[in-house]
């Protein structure tokens, strides 16, 4: 693989200031922010005032936590607009999740929001080694899904060609790898599985394709796949982080020099780790549920905002801003299967670490008479599609789990192609508890 770190010359002078002056930067946006807040959002002035907090009360960045955590919910509960902290004649786009779940969370951006955004997802890309003059394929999905346009915006701040293909079409995706020839790619880790697994169908070698770097987010993956996918095409394969209510695509970033977890834009976004039973701050380097407070957002301020990611805060490396362990779970994704804390990441682990068997899975939650139970679906490899083949497998990857997790699962090897594929975010967990 290329070495592709930057020239200091190319980095913000902010990416490698001092502590002192990101704290002293933070802390004067920080009381900003809380004001903009407290001023123009009803929900955050009546659950300051129930907590008996004002934003005079910060004189340091360690006063944050006497303020009241934001939810998820929250956006629900005062959709559409209720959050927003301008009028929404300036708010200059809208986006908002799927509501699979209940109504959508709608995000807005005002016009210096989109700016803010497209300068740190280029920032990010520029971590990643991609550069100006480069052509970049973006097969993150378009429309509401922040990803799409915050990558496309990014691509073009950045000053390279972008290929704005989005998701789905997988052999198309491979046909325009192969003509256009570009340098990097953006799309979820899942999604890039499919275009490795059309690589084969087509008889081409990933590893002969242009590709130097892959941007891969919007759900958690493991180092583990990482590996997977920088032998198969010989490329980076470097995390970006984001969630849409904060911002989207461009929150935090790898550093392709270190890849040692993405470092947090803390010019823009103050970062804390808590206890995610008791809402306590834990100091940095101890496991916890990663919280954030934005700190530039005019349209949508957030405050102390749980993200249900599970992570550490580390110090800085490649760059002076601290950065987040690599996110494989989330909170709200924790299976407890008998009493057992199961991660789908964990899963995934032992599948790609078990011969005979492809990368793609899903796993089925059961009752099995009064006992909830697992079965984990993979699939064979085309050179291992025997049926003597694919029990090897079963009874190597039942043991894997068992050994590494503690729990006793069913494992279904099903012939190639047969496990379900992911178009953008994967769907790693269908809970049937509750039918039959």
């Amino acid at each position: 693989m290329k070495d592709l770190t930057p020239e200091r010359s190319e980095l913000d002078p902010i990416e490698i200031a001092s502590v002192d002056e990101i704290r002293a930067l933070q802390l004067d946006r920080l009381k900003w922010s809380l004001r903009h807040a407290y001023d123009n959002v009803a929900m955050y002035k009546h659950r300051f005032d129930a907590a008996g907090v004002h934003p005079d009360d910060l004189q340091e960045l360690a006063d944050l936590a006497k303020f009241p955590f934001t939810y998820k919910d929250d956006l629900r509960d005062n959709y559409p607009f209720g959050l927003f902290a301008v009028p929404r004649t300036q708010i200059m786009r809208l986006h908002a999740s799927s509501g699979t779940t209940g109504k959508p969370t709608v995000v807005g951006y005002t016009r210096r929001d989109i700016e803010t955004w497209a300068d740190l997802v280029a920032r990010s890309l520029r971590a990643s080694g991609l550069r100006k003059g480069y052509i970049i394929h973006n097969a993150y999905g378009y429309g509401l899904f922040t990803g799409g346009l915050g990558a496309h915006y990014g691509i073009e701040r950045l000053g390279a060609t972008v290929v704005p293909m989005s998701g789905g079409q997988t052999e198309k995706q491979v046909t325009l790898i192969t003509d256009f020839q570009p340098d990097g790619i953006l799309a979820t880790p899942s999604y890039m599985l499919n275009i490795l697994e059309q690589f084969h169908k087509a008889g081409l070698d990933p590893r002969d394709c242009s590709l130097s770097v892959g941007v891969f987010g919007a759900e958690p993956w493991t180092d583990a796949m990482r590996q997977e996918v920088e032998q198969a095409f010989d490329m980076h394969a470097v995390d970006i982080y984001g969630l849409s209510e904060i911002m989207g695509p461009g929150v935090a970033n790898e550093c392709v020099e270190t890849k040692d977890g993405p470092v947090i834009w803390e010019d823009h976004f103050l970062p804390e780790v808590i206890d995610p039973e008791t809402g306590e701050v834990l100091e940095d380097g101890e496991m916890g549920e990663l919280v954030f407070t934005t700190l530039t957002k005019e349209g949508l301020p957030m405050i102390r905002y749980r993200t249900r990611d599970l992570t550490r805060l580390l110090p800085g490396t490649a760059r002076s801003m601290r950065r987040m362990e690599k996110v494989t779970g989330r909170s709200d994704d924790m299976i407890i299967l008998r009493g057992v804390n199961v991660f789908p990441s964990q899963v995934e682990e032992q599948v790609l670490a078990t011969g005979g068997i492809a990368p793609h899975y899903q796993i089925e939650l059961y009752r099995s008479g009064r006992m909830d139970a697992m079965r984990v679906h993979v699939e064979a490899n085309p050179d291992a599609a025997d049926e003597l083949s694919k029990t090897a497998a079963a009874r190597m990857l039942t043991k894997r789990i068992k050994d590494a997790i503690g729990i006793s699962t069913e494992i279904a090897v099903a012939n190639p192609g047969e496990v379900e594929r992911s178009q953008g975010k994967a769907k790693r967990v269908v809970d049937n508890r509750g039918k039959g």
